[in-house]
């Protein structure tokens, strides 16, 4: 979450949720906890109520002085409430907006009157990340590509990913069972190297300064014990280790294991729903 930066803000932030951490990578203030989300809600609520006056009228006032027309938008009594395809330039740019907050059951964004100026500042970029991802769009998109070198390569991509395959020098292995970072797949754990040889053609768009000779090892993704448990470089990978296509973990790991941990909360469901 974030919001403008005023220090008893923040003061009232920082009492309210002590273990929040700011994050440089997010420009955003991350909150732990399975019930963060509500106590975040509850809190922006309280705060929406601090806001002055004028500052609500303001942002009435500018909006019908320069509306914005845009079918991803609509306005209620309360502010503007904003509904896109899902994406994550959309879901980055509206948490950059002051006491914008996610309303889970009618799967909308609500955005007050007061938050106008900034709204209208990120919603070109929040309207053109939209509209590309609208699937009239994106079958538009597909049907350029067909035939073409782009669409060759983005089928032997899948088909590596599909696979679980992962082209390794042959004279400088991962370790296995560990996580460690890739140019292609992000983070993975090898879990074994099979030996077979890899065909140059096929690794040739992926690592076209490689010499080595390279065998294919077989990835999972990591469990989020795994990330939790992982010792992370203190330094950026150089060239030579991204050419080699694996190197030691980011420092920064939070996106990660946010990703690692709703990947597990979704299978939990999942098993609960058939048992």
């Amino acid at each position: 979450m974030s919001f403008r930066f005023d220090r008893m803000t923040v003061a009232r932030f920082r009492e309210t949720f002590p273990r929040a951490r700011w994050s440089d990578v997010l420009q955003a203030w991350t909150v732990p906890g399975t019930t963060a989300r509500r106590r975040i809600d509850r809190w922006l609520a309280t705060e929406a109520n601090r806001t002055r006056p004028f500052e609500e009228e303001r942002g009435r006032d500018a909006f019908a002085f320069e509306p914005i027309l845009s079918p991803y938008l609509s306005v209620s009594d309360r502010g503007f409430r904003i509904r896109t395809p899902y994406l994550r330039t959309v879901v980055e740019e509206l948490r950059q907006i002051p006491f914008a907050r996610w309303n889970g059951e009618e799967k909308v964004w609500e955005v007050p009157y007061a938050s106008y100026d900034d709204l209208q500042h990120r919603w070109e970029t929040i309207e053109e990340a939209a509209k590309h991802c609208e699937p009239e769009e994106r079958r538009k998109r597909a049907e350029a590509r067909k035939g073409t070198a782009e669409e060759a390569k983005a089928r032997r991509r899948a088909l590596g990913r599909r696979k679980r395959r992962l082209a390794v020098p042959s004279d400088d292995l991962p370790p296995l069972d560990r996580p460690v970072a890739t140019a292609s797949y992000g983070i993975v754990v090898v879990t074994e190297v099979t030996g077979e040889l890899v065909d140059p053609q096929e690794v040739a768009e992926a690592y076209p300064h490689a010499k080595q000779e390279r065998v294919w090892g077989i990835w999972r993704s990591p469990t989020l014990e795994e990330l939790v448990q992982a010792w992370p470089a203190r330094m950026e990978a150089a060239e030579e280790e991204r050419r080699r296509g694996w190197w030691q973990l980011p420092w920064e790991l939070r996106a990660a294991r946010r990703k690692a941990r709703s990947a597990e909360r979704r299978l939990e469901r999942i098993n609960e729903s058939k048992a």
